[in-house]
């Protein structure tokens, strides 16, 4: 049975897969044309780097491609109407990332809460910044996007005695996690009494820009705005303009449009925004636990079983 590795140079850079080298044969395709001359024969495809898009322009050398595992939460780089249209099942890595994602984003309210960033100017300065800062308990945190990284993150708030509100594509009930899951079309007027808004949006066509003027100016003068979800859902011109018109008392961005953000990006210079490089999902040694939970569906595909983290390609993500 052959397998390619898409976005590997060798055995080296996948952990584990030396493990299983003499089970399948392999082939690596760290660039399009490599992919390319690799797809012809392959029934199954890695994703090793979540990031790449060559697929779509090798996509007719797929001849016999049955089952697409991507390596990252989000697949919308490989969501081109060749595969949307095929039979070829497309999984993801969902599971791996939530804690870590959950545990970054709670960091970040602390930080903004508790002042990090201008306790850390005032150390540079050398200067004695005494002032007060918050408390989060009691705060209405409100998370578009109810996923599993949603309710991992709603689940670490409520430790915090915090009111934790999801908004999903419909409202729903039986998420005990959210004190109440809402509908998309009530997002203003949930955001307008929210002390943080929290994007955990994947990419899809419903998503683009969700986060704009009219959104921002619902908002608190006194609330902050946190996206870990994908660059895409947010108007990144009419944030810098919240943020300088004091519109929003903070920000923080993981993830962008333009990936890395340019050195000429506005955004770098936003007033009370922290800008974190897509990292929030990865830890030291996460690899391993992304490439473990491919050979655990591997197992399943040999064996007929049902795969896990089957995406619903029209829809973009995993469904409940």
């Amino acid at each position: 049975m052959k397998l390619v590795i898409h976005g590997a140079q060798d055995l080296s850079d996948v952990p584990g897969l030396e493990d299983y080298a003499g089970e399948f044969e392999l082939a690596f395709a760290a660039d399009a044309a490599a992919l390319e001359a690799a797809l012809p024969g392959a029934e199954i495809l890695l994703g090793w780097n979540f990031r790449g898009r060559e697929l779509a322009d090798a996509w007719h050398s797929a001849d016999a491609l049955r089952w697409i595992h991507w390596c990252g939460a989000g697949v919308d780089a490989v969501l081109f109407p060749g595969l949307v249209e095929s039979d070829v099942v497309l999984t993801n890595s969902r599971g791996v990332f939530d804690r870590a994602m959950a545990e970054y984003v709670l960091g970040l309210i602390l930080a903004q809460a508790k002042e990090f960033p201008a306790t850390l100017d005032f150390q540079e300065k050398r200067e004695w910044g005494y002032r007060l800062t918050e408390r989060v308990q009691g705060r209405r945190i409100l998370l578009v996007g109810v996923g599993s990284i949603a309710r991992e993150i709603a689940k670490l708030l409520q430790a915090l005695d915090i009111e934790v509100r999801g908004v999903g594509r419909t409202a729903r009930d039986g998420v005990p996690v959210f004190g109440a899951v809402v509908g998309i079309d009530t997002l203003l007027e949930e955001a307008a009494r929210a002390d943080w808004v929290i994007g955990v949006l994947p990419e899809t066509e419903h998503t683009f820009s969700v986060f704009g003027a009219n959104f921002f100016a619902t908002m608190k003068s006194s609330a902050r705005f946190i996206n870990i979800g994908r660059g895409s859902a947010v108007d990144e011109g009419a944030l810098a303009a919240a943020l300088t018109g004091k519109t929003i008392a903070g920000a923080a961005l993981d993830v962008f449009r333009t990936e890395p953000l340019p050195a000429e990006d506005p955004l770098w210079n936003a007033p009370n925004l922290i800008v974190s490089p897509h990292m929030s999902g990865d830890y030291r040694g996460y690899l391993d636990d992304v490439f473990a939970l491919f050979i655990s569906n591997l197992s399943n595909y040999l064996e007929g079983a049902p795969l896990s983290n089957v995406i619903d390609k029209r829809a973009g993500y995993v469904r409940d």
